[in-house]
């Protein structure tokens, strides 16, 4: 489950008070942020048509963005509800990533009490030998804040689908409470490095808040897995929101909370698994999920995302997707930042 510091309203509101005062204090601590962004990062939000504010709609969790032919491919959270738990994994297909048709559900909740049958929810994307591969957070019936979530996984030979759910999750929590993904695993993005399958994914420890969630890596030899956890987990001590892609050689790590030096920071690893601060990024997009078009590609000529889709709000309404620009330093400034010290 994915949140950022805006915040809506309408009659819904009541029925998840702790909710929002959970992001409202996010907001606060935001407001309380001292840190100087770097003064060539720079995020512009766009509207976008087909999955805007919609009355009684809730769409919110992007994956990341692949282009298929002519079209750009994107999946994400439908529900009816403010946080997602309970919904549905969809997707959409455009022309131009401004103008959207939504195309339908691509993967459904589960049946019975079982580990997904409350919802499926915040997908990501993973394209390997000719096939595609979502993942998505689940979560059973009477889930709350102790409920252990898993990640789920399906499979396509088109990205239109029909997709096989697999039985069982691809990843689950850790069953020492001391580790820092022993309640919740969330919200995976994915990279191809060496001939292996990166799965960035978030992890909660047992009587944290969700403020002081983590980062976390499994690896696997095929893209179905099996995934494998790091010794060096967590990998990055911060961040509620995964947002991750291939740079040359390396990779970056957008952060929104944590820590100094974490927060609102962009982070560099050339190995995929040790990050650094490399620059101070300000207020950054909400769960945004970014068109890189060399994740999967292991060329190692990845570059900063020019744009992509993140959860948006307006009053009245549930949350929904816009478009986000991204600005950043040019090459030289980057490879300086980068260089190793």
């Amino acid at each position: 489950m994915k949140m950022n510091d805006k915040r809506s309203s309408g009659p819904w509101l009541a029925r998840y008070v702790w909710l929002i005062a959970a992001v409202i204090l996010t907001g606060l601590v935001y407001a309380d942020s001292n840190q100087e962004k770097h003064p060539d990062i720079e995020f512009a939000y766009h509207a976008i048509t087909g999955l805007g504010p919609e009355e009684g709609v809730m769409r919110r969790d992007p994956s990341d963005i692949i282009k298929v032919g002519d079209l750009y491919y994107i999946w994400y959270t439908k529900g009816d509800e403010f946080h997602g738990w309970n919904g549905t994994v969809w997707y959409a297909v455009s022309p131009d990533g401004w103008n959207w048709e939504e195309r339908g559900e691509s993967v459904a909740r589960g049946p019975g009490e079982r580990w997904d049958s409350l919802g499926v929810f915040t997908p990501n994307i993973l394209v390997a030998d000719d096939r595609y591969w979502l993942f998505f957070n689940t979560a059973p019936k009477g889930f709350g804040e102790w409920t252990k979530t898993a990640i789920g996984m399906a499979v396509a030979d088109h990205p239109d689908g029909p997709w096989k759910k697999q039985d069982e999750p691809i990843l689950i929590t850790d069953s020492d409470t001391n580790k820092f993904d022993s309640v919740r695993v969330d919200d995976t993005c994915f990279v191809m490095r060496d001939g292996r399958y990166f799965m960035y994914y978030k992890g909660k420890q047992w009587g944290l808040s969700w403020r002081e969630t983590k980062q976390g890596l499994a690896i696997a030899d095929e893209p179905g897995g099996p995934y494998t956890k790091v010794e060096e987990n967590p990998v990055i001590p911060a961040g509620h929101e995964v947002m991750v892609w291939p740079y040359g050689e390396g990779v970056m790590s957008l952060i929104n909370i944590g820590p100094e030096p974490y927060w609102e920071s962009l982070q560099y690893s050339d190995d995929g698994i040790h990050f650094r601060k490399i620059a101070d990024t300000g207020r950054v997009p909400g769960a945004a999920g970014f068109y890189r078009p060399e994740a999967f590609t292991d060329s190692g000529k990845g570059g900063m995302p020019e744009w992509g889709i993140h959860i948006g709000y307006t009053d009245g309404f549930l949350p929904h997707l816009e478009r986000v620009e991204c600005r950043w330093p040019d090459p030289d400034s980057l490879a300086t930042s980068i260089a190793p010290e």
